[in-house]
């Protein structure tokens, strides 16, 4: 069976200091440790995917702060922990719930970690008793399970569980031996429940027991079986649950992690996540989901794995994911000799002297702006893309603005936009991209515009190894890195153009991109870039690995010259909403 696999320390220094596939090993390498650590904190609620998200953002956000690559496993489950503990607080400080409250925080059968445990690892005898019986245990038990289970295992020493639950040896040694305890007294309480002729005291007891696990109940029957020589003699023959544990695969992360779930999408695509301290995370892998405030990782491409296999899916870390620096990857992309640059057929632009050319020798230009985005089939995901022209890179992209956060990337500052009414202004002559992390949250997309241009803006290409509504592989054709039929799709508004993970365009003078969704659905990363980094992106191969998520080759858009397209709900003008921008440009 498979036990705990943990990405090695080389491969942490590498992610930590900047190598981009590293970095994806690391994301989608622990990302079943994660998942595992956490689905055992939170139990069945259907925050889990949320919270394993938020953890990888985390890791990814704060990688290079990671002084000694050897304590990479109790930091992360540390990171872990302070998240279970954060969605803990944020459930104690919420007002008394009303009936829809009590709805949506229902605990979902289908995501009930115990029986996904049992289902999924075959489990029987006691190892499955055990499994069971951590359903009567509180939340703070549950969150030090979690952990302990990595030491009873074998795979953590005592030491690294201190450290992962910030304790000293001596507390951590004290808090075990409670738990145990009250593990040992959960596993007769489910033997004694499951007995086919039930002790008369214990069913006159569960009379008006409704079935579930809950504190009060575990209290009266674990009162009754250390009284009941009857139901107490039912422990007489347990297996300590280290040996139980010993050897105990992980249980494969759900396929509706992403997208939300790297993740990022580890980003996330939040993305997403479950804290507001999450807006202060960024990451950049693959494709995301969004959850509660921020959003993205950069992995998810949003993260699914199914029997031990990693799908990194549109967002994380799928949603996750997960989570970062830029997604451009550094290695080898292709196994075809790259493309020399094909020569721009320039036409004058506003941004300083140009020669006028001779009007009666050469055909008339085309005209800026008439080439508009719009709706588009698919293109064969195996076809390599054309040469993409070389517009001169004569000043460097600046960023400022409104936004949710910033975060160094490998082509420069990373900044991402979360929320309605964040903004950059996007200026100088060069390349930039725009990613797109999309959460798994039914209804359509107020899509992102473009205000107050000044100059010329071209969307050159289209890439990140698939579009948005490609399926995630590993997964049922029902699954995209826009949502899921169980959790439904985000749809775009009629004539908007398909988005592609990463959208990349090329700015000759000033722009500003307006984040106009109130609700969540996306957010976008946005870092400058080079004529290099976006071929190399475009002809990424796809990959029969689906950790990587890359289904497709990226598309050319760039004619070299003014033909080439501009996006939608692009405009000169400086509107007070931008929400209101049509989505057919003018920029007469």
């Amino acid at each position: 069976m498979r036990t705990v696999d943990m990405p090695d320390t080389d491969t942490v220094t590498a992610a930590r200091d900047g190598d981009q596939h590293a970095l994806d090993q690391l994301v989608a390498g622990s990302l079943p440790f994660v998942y595992n650590v956490v689905g055992r904190a939170l139990g069945g609620h259907l925050d889990v995917d949320d919270v394993v998200q938020d953890t990888m953002i985390s890791m990814v956000s704060a990688l290079d702060s990671l002084r000694e690559a050897e304590l990479f496993r109790s930091w992360l489950v540390a990171i872990a922990m302070q998240k279970v503990r954060e969605r803990w607080r944020g459930q104690q400080s919420r007002p008394a719930p009303g009936f829809l409250d009590e709805v949506l925080e229902a605990q979902d059968p289908s995501a009930d970690f115990v029986e996904a445990t049992i289902l999924r690892l075959g489990l029987s005898g006691q190892r499955r008793e055990v499994a069971e019986a951590t359903r009567w245990l509180d939340p703070a038990e549950r969150e030090l399970l979690s952990v302990w289970w990595l030491e009873a295992s074998g795979q953590f020493t005592r030491a690294e569980l201190a450290a992962a639950l910030e304790l000293t040896p001596q507390h951590t040694a004290v808090r075990v031996q409670r738990l145990r305890e009250r593990l040992e007294s959960a596993r007769i309480v489910v033997r004694a429940l499951g007995a086919v002729s039930r002790c008369p005291d214990l069913a006159q007891l569960t009379a008006d027991w409704d079935g579930n696990p809950a504190g009060l109940w575990r209290k009266r029957f674990a009162r009754h079986v250390r009284a009941c020589a009857t139901c107490g003699a039912l422990g007489q023959d347990l297996v300590p649950p280290e040996r139980l544990l010993a050897g105990l695969a992980l249980v494969p992360v759900s396929a509706g992690l992403g997208a939300t779930a790297l993740l990022y999408q580890l980003g996330a695509a939040h993305a997403a996540t479950a804290s507001g301290a999450a807006a202060h995370h960024a990451v950049g892998l693959g494709g995301t989901r969004l959850a509660d405030v921020v959003q993205y990782l950069m992995a998810k491409p949003a993260v699914a794995l199914t029997a031990g296999a990693v799908v990194v899916s549109g967002g994380a870390l799928t949603t996750y994911a997960v989570l970062h620096s830029p997604p451009l990857r550094h290695h080898a992309v292709a196994t075809h000799p790259p493309t020399a640059p094909t020569p721009v057929r320039t036409s004058p632009t506003i941004a300083g002297p140009t020669a006028i050319p001779n009007r009666s020798a050469v055909p008339s230009a085309p005209v800026y702006g008439q080439n508009i985005d719009h709706t588009e089939s698919a293109p064969d995901p195996d076809a390599p893309p054309g040469g993409l022209p070389a517009r001169p890179q004569t000043a460097p992209v600046a960023m400022s603005g409104t936004y949710g956060n910033r975060h160094p990337g490998a082509t420069g500052e990373m900044y991402v936009l979360n929320h309605r009414g964040e903004n950059l202004r996007i200026s100088g002559h060069g390349y930039f991209f725009v990613r797109w992390q999309v959460t798994v949250f039914p209804g359509r997309i107020a899509m992102p515009t473009w205000t107050g241009l000044s100059g010329k803006l071209f969307h050159v290409a289209s890439g990140g190894g698939r579009r948005m509504d490609d399926r995630q592989p590993g997964t049922t054709d029902e699954h995209t890195w826009l949502g899921n039929r169980t959790r439904g799709y985000a749809t775009l508004p009629a004539g908007a153009q398909q988005m592609w993970q990463n959208e990349y365009y090329y700015v000759d003078g000033a722009v500003t991109l307006n984040l106009n969704q109130s609700d969540l659905r996306y957010a976008l990363i946005v870092a400058s870039c080079s004529w290099q980094n976006v071929s190399d992106d475009l002809r990424h191969a796809p990959s029969d690995d689906p950790a990587l998520g890359y289904v497709r080759y990226g598309v050319v858009r760039d004619t070299g010259d003014d033909a080439a397209p501009v996006p939608q709900y692009l405009t000169r003008s400086a509107p007070a909403d931008p929400l209101a921008v049509p989505q057919l440009s003018n920029l007469s």
